[in-house]
């Protein structure tokens, strides 16, 4: 398969994971109604009235959003840190030397908790990638972790376990509702380590540079 056959199917597959994980009446409805604004490549910061335990004090990177529905990775939850070595291996990947090196896994959204995604820095692309922004791409592992490993991964990441996904219309009547707001993220609020305090700081950005 060719390297832009297999970046298509990356894609299929993030929109595949939504279709599939995600049903809810608005999903079955013949004709959703048209999202006027794509929120790809925004962040959504859970507002103090939000006490879904899911998705409580979260900020969520969104990775596709149309009007079939939307697709996001939660930032600012570590389910804990462990030997990549260990993880490359429980992936059926080459541990190439990574005995070392630690990996910090992030709980990316309660659909499908066993499925892996690394979102990182576009300074890394390889035919399982799809750019998300200028300051964004997601990779579905094992091959990048291979990289990571090898000293040759992108300069700064995330690894998580799961997503959130949201049908037809759903996410627009969470934010009509009034249990997200929208900001523009950085590089830092995406891949900095200081979990503890990312909601407080993406809440902080609210109205800010949209």
């Amino acid at each position: 398969m060719t390297a832009s056959r297999r970046l298509l199917s990356v894609a299929a597959l993030l929109v595949l994971f939504l279709y599939a994980s995600v049903t809810t009446d608005a999903a079955r409805r013949e004709e959703p109604a048209p999202t006027t604004d794509s929120l790809t490549g925004q962040l959504l910061v859970a507002t103090p009235e939000l006490d879904d335990p899911n998705f409580r004090e979260t900020v969520v990177y969104i990775v596709h959003h149309d009007q079939g529905g939307a697709m996001g990775l939660v930032l600012n939850r570590v389910l804990g840190t462990g030997p990549l070595d260990k993880m490359l291996e429980s992936l059926g990947a080459r541990p190439n030397g990574a005995s070392d090196l630690k990996l910090r896994v992030h709980y990316g959204g309660p659909v499908e908790p066993r499925r892996a995604f690394v979102l990182h820095s576009p300074d890394y692309h390889d035919a399982d990638t799809v750019a998300l922004s200028d300051i964004a791409a997601l990779t579905i592992p094992p091959h990048i972790l291979e990289d990571i490993a090898a000293g040759k991964g992108p300069k700064r990441s995330l690894f998580a376990l799961g997503y959130a996904g949201w049908g037809p219309d759903q996410l627009e009547g969470e934010l009509a509702a009034g249990a997200w707001s929208v900001v523009k993220p950085d590089e830092d609020l995406l891949f900095d380590e200081q979990s503890e305090t990312k909601w407080q700081r993406a809440w902080d950005r609210r109205g800010i540079d949209l």
